[in-house]
């Protein structure tokens, strides 16, 4: 069984491994967090049952009578294991939001925190009022025909379009500020199979403007980039479908993710791989290996002001308990830094029985991860099948 208790092995790096809090309330699996526009103060959960949640994942002050429990997470790395003896303490829940009739598959907030869109399986993109809980509009006239939306983000200046990618393998671009029409104002369709993952680079240089650049990851193996002012497309290949996208900061790097058990760090000026992470470990020869993704889309992100590659889990945590796992590496080196644990939260999973009586193996797999701040702050979250998102921060 997986440790709870990492407070020996902090090192050098200073990876936040401690659990912070657990968001609850989502009756089924989270395919999508995000923080707020910075400084990140909240989180915003997309859900399988439909809903969004708004969490404030600081806890609540304790009364004077109660205690306060605080609770550090697995470290697979360096201590044997034992039981967690403390149950880590919930955030608060701010606002749910309900107007999706399917699961909701991906979230993205403008960065003024004053509206955010969500994509699922509705086959339109939804553009909501964060104080008001309210749809100021839904994006679906000649929208994506069939499927799933499993990305959308804003982009262009003060947040003026919305671009989302699905499962009929188009990149859709609309407009924001027109109230005339919900009709996209770019359709761009080159994918041969699903859209998993977007991100947007201003491109360009100084000067250019925001959104210059498009980046689509598809299920076809190719990272597409589209120059939309220049009408210039750029492809990259890949092994395996793409599943995640995490653009640096700069632009200049960006972080893909694959089904072949491998991230790798481009160079997107000339397409090269600076650094590979996972799979059966690094040219490097570190003990990095162990890390699959070959089923499902596991989200990866770049964090800690970019000194960190942190990806979820598709197996779960070697323990019959198949609790989660976060995995981080070091994005210069590629070497492993941490292996953490995410409990099930309150209940510890749910019992599912097979037709045959006997109970079915449980994993809660960890597909989703936010970086505070743009992977900039001092805190992350994980969401997955537990429908529990775990909080982590600096001890």
């Amino acid at each position: 069984m997986d440790v709870y208790d990492n407070n020996t092995f902090h090192g050098k790096d200073n990876f936040p491994r401690k659990i912070l809090s657990q968001l609850l309330g989502s009756n089924g699996p989270v395919h999508a967090v995000t923080y707020s526009a910075s400084p990140g103060t909240y989180i915003l959960t997309g859900s399988a049952d439909r809903s969004i949640r708004l969490y404030n994942p600081i806890p609540a002050p304790p009364s004077s009578s109660a205690t306060t429990t605080t609770t550090s997470s697995i470290s697979f790395i360096t201590k044997p294991s034992q039981t967690p003896s403390v149950t880590p303490p919930q955030g608060r829940l701010i606002q749910t939001y309900t107007s999706h009739g399917y699961e909701v598959l991906s979230l993205s907030i403008s960065s003024s925190n004053a509206t955010f869109a969500s994509s699922g399986g509705d086959r339109a993109v939804f553009l909501w009022d964060v104080s008001t809980a309210t749809t100021i509009r839904r994006f679906s006239n000649q929208g994506h025909t069939t499927g799933r939306i499993n990305s959308v983000i804003f982009a262009g200046v003060d947040d003026s379009l919305l671009i989302s990618g699905g499962h009929d393998t188009t990149v859709r671009i609309w407009d924001v500020r027109s109230q005339s029409s919900s009709r996209p104002v770019q359709v761009l369709g080159e994918a041969k199979d699903g859209i998993t993952s977007l991100a947007v680079s201003p491109g360009g240089g100084a000067g250019a403007g925001a959104g210059a650049e498009v980046l689509a990851g598809s299920v076809d193996g190719r990272v597409r980039t589209y120059d939309v002012r220049m009408g210039r497309l750029v492809t990259d290949v890949f092994p395996g479908a793409v599943t995640s996208l995490c653009l640096a900061r700069d632009g200049k790097t960006v972080l893909v993710g694959s089904l072949d058990s491998k991230i790798r760090l481009m160079d997107r000026s000339n397409g090269q791989c600076l650094r590979t992470y996972g799979g059966d470990g690094n040219a490097n020869g570190d003990a990095a290996g162990g890390w699959t993704n070959k089923e499902i889309r596991v989200q990866s992100v770049l964090g800690g002001g970019e000194r960190w590659v942190v990806a979820g889990d598709e197996n779960g945590a070697e323990n019959s308990n198949g609790e989660g796992r976060v995995w981080a590496w070091d994005l210069l080196t590629g070497k492993l830094v941490a292996k953490l644990g995410v409990p099930w939260g309150p209940g510890g999973g749910k019992v599912v029985v097979g037709r045959d009586g006997k109970e079915k193996e449980r994993k809660n797999v960890i597909s989703c991860v936010a970086w505070r701040d743009g992977g900039f702050g001092n805190q992350f979250c994980v969401g997955g099948t537990s429908g529990v998102v775990t909080v982590y921060g600096e001890a």
